[in-house]
C-alpha cells in the first residue's frame, strides 16, 4: 500500500479536499482551499509539496 496524505494550505494550514500519494507528481497546480478561499500555484514530487512564487505584475512606465 503506498503512503498518501492530504494536501494542507500554505496559508491557513486547513486541509484542502486533495489527497497525494508518494508517486503523485504535479507541476503548475491551482491549489485551492475552501476555508481561506484562497488559490495558491503548488508542486508536488514524492510528497514534497513546493510553492511556486509569480512574479508581480509591473506596470509599463513611458
Amino acid at each position: 500500500m503506498k503512503h498518501e496524505q492530504w494536501i494542507l494550505c500554505p496559508v491557513c494550514g486547513c486541509k484542502t479536499r486533495l489527497k497525494i500519494r508518494e508517486d503523485t507528481v504535479l507541476e503548475n497546480f491551482p491549489l485551492y482551499c475552501p476555508k481561506c478561499k484562497h488559490e495558491t500555484l503548488i508542486a508536488v514530487r514524492q510528497l514534497n509539496i513546493t510553492v511556486i512564487k509569480e512574479p508581480d505584475a509591473q506596470t509599463q512606465s513611458r
